[in-house]
Order: structure tokens, then C-alpha cells, then sequence
């Protein structure tokens, strides 16, 4: 994995082995930041990115200038290695060992971006209640965006607050903005 972006453009970063991860693809996350360039100031953002696995999002958010960024995984490895990274690269990220669905229920901050890459084999359901509690809990500053990562064979088009969706190989992005 490698940062594409910002302060450590060109940094490649290696996680152990043992890590139950699938890590967005390079050419899936410079797509993803191509859009984001546009809609989303990443020198004043707070960022959550959720199911953080290795760290990959979080990593490309702080190396471009995120104030602050908050990864949460649910499993220790991933955790131990995002932190170790980010202090290794005096990265604003704070890794946080936690089930994702029972952090959406109890954080009170609101975030800029909140990122969300769920295990693939998630079903749409699971996938919109994600959705629902970042609505929900008013997770999202104004004019804030979540945005999902899934699988090109499951279709969001018909959750709530959907805008639209984009396709990098076996990856898509659907993105849900908060509109006031």
C-alpha cells in the first residue's frame, strides 16, 4: 500500500501478513481522492474511517492534511498497527478498537468525511443500517459525506440519502451527503 498524496506522497507501507484485511486498491483510492479533491477540504476535516483494516484511507486523509482522523476497527492487530504508524508518521489518527455499529451509537462528534469500508460479504441490509445510524446520531457536519465501499454486485442506489455511485475495478464507492 502506498500514499498517493500530501506530506508522504510516495510512502509505502507494508502490514503484517496476519491482518483480516482487503485493502482499497491504489488505483480504486487515487479514483476516490480525485473526487473528493472537489467536495471535501481536507486541511480543516475530521474524518472517520470505519472497519479502518489497515489503516489505508486514514493514512491518504492525514498525509493530505486532515485535522483530525479517527480509524475504528474491531480488531486488535489492525489497531496496533494503525496506531504504531501514525505515530511513526506524526499523523493526527486516532486508532480506536471498537465494534463499528456500537461506536456509531455512542460517538457525539460529527465528522467531515466518514469513511466506511465493511467486509464485502456484508449484506444490504447491514450496509444500510451504517447509513442509518450515521443519519441518525447526526455524525456528519454540514455538508458532510459518508461514503461506502462495496462490492460491484451489491446496488445502495435504493437507501436512503443515496446520491450516487462509483465503480474502480471490483470496487464502488457510494456516496450519501448530508443535504440540509
Amino acid at each position: 500500500m502506498r500514499i498517493i498524496s500530501g506530506t508522504n506522497k510516495g510512502r509505502r507501507l507494508t502490514a503484517p501478513r496476519n491482518l483480516p484485511v482487503r485493502p482499497t486498491t491504489d488505483f480504486a483510492k487515487e479514483g476516490l481522492f480525485n473526487i473528493l479533491h472537489h467536495r471535501v477540504d481536507m486541511h480543516e476535516s475530521s474524518v472517520l474511517d470505519l472497519f479502518s483494516g489497515t489503516g489505508n484511507i486514514a493514512y491518504e486523509c492525514a498525509s493530505r492534511g486532515a485535522e483530525k482522523v479517527t480509524a475504528v476497527d474491531g480488531h486488535y492487530g489492525c489497531v496496533k498497527f494503525i496506531s504504531e504508524t501514525s505515530e511513526e508518521l506524526e499523523f493526527p489518527i486516532t486508532a480506536i478498537k471498537a465494534d463499528v455499529f456500537k461506536y456509531l451509537n455512542s460517538t457525539r462528534e460529527a465528522f467531515s468525511l466518514i469513511f466506511a469500508d465493511p467486509p464485502y460479504n456484508f449484506e444490504l441490509e447491514q450496509l444500510s443500517n451504517i447509513v442509518a445510524k450515521v443519519f441518525e446520531n447526526n455524525l456528519l457536519e454540514e455538508e458532510g459525506i459518508l461514503i461506502i465501499e462495496h462490492t460491484k454486485h451489491t446496488d445502495l442506489s435504493t437507501v436512503p440519502h443515496f446520491e450516487e455511485s462509483r465503480r474502480y475495478g471490483g470496487s464502488v464507492f457510494s456516496f450519501f451527503p448530508r443535504v440540509d
